[in-house]
């Protein structure tokens, strides 16, 4: 890939990359929060598309918000960890960067939902703020799949 001139002072974590368990160990930890991440957005945002009308918005997102945060810290630190095991590889992969401005457009994304107020308005801005979240997230997913291919 020619990626040893992104960073030709940090090899990463060696060990990592080739442990028999920890690495795997990771993608597992790493799935886990995407599954919490992305099932817990999915519940609320068919709520806001008018799916179960008589469960209460409010105290749907006060249940599943706490579940999207903790999905998302999982990503992020066993995504920080397999990043740690070969960074100038990863910083090369066109695959993970597309998957970093996804990630990060997801947050840019649940910023402008939250500020907006969308959990109180059932309006279409936030009916497509839900489906642009999904798409984000659903891209990121993708991307994450590709880099080991590219």
């Amino acid at each position: 890939m020619g990626s040893a001139m992104v960073f030709p002072r940090f090899g990463g974590i060696p060990w990592l990359a080739s442990s028999s368990w920890a690495y795997p160990a990771l993608e597992v930890l790493h799935i886990v929060g995407i599954a919490l991440l992305l099932g817990s957005l999915v519940v609320v945002e068919l709520r806001v598309w008018g799916a179960a009308p008589a469960l209460p918005l409010a105290a749907l997102a006060r249940l599943a918000l706490p579940v999207t945060l903790a999905g998302f810290a999982l990503v992020a630190m066993s995504g920080l960890l397999m990043f740690a095991a070969n960074p100038n590889d990863m910083l090369a992969n066109r695959a993970f960067l597309l998957k970093l401005g996804l990630v990060a457009l997801a947050g840019l994304n649940a910023a402008v939902f939250h500020t907006r107020g969308s959990l109180a308005r059932h309006d279409g801005l936030a009916r497509a703020l839900t489906v642009l979240s999904l798409g984000l997230w659903l891209g990121a997913i993708i991307c994450g799949r590709w880099i080991a291919y590219l």
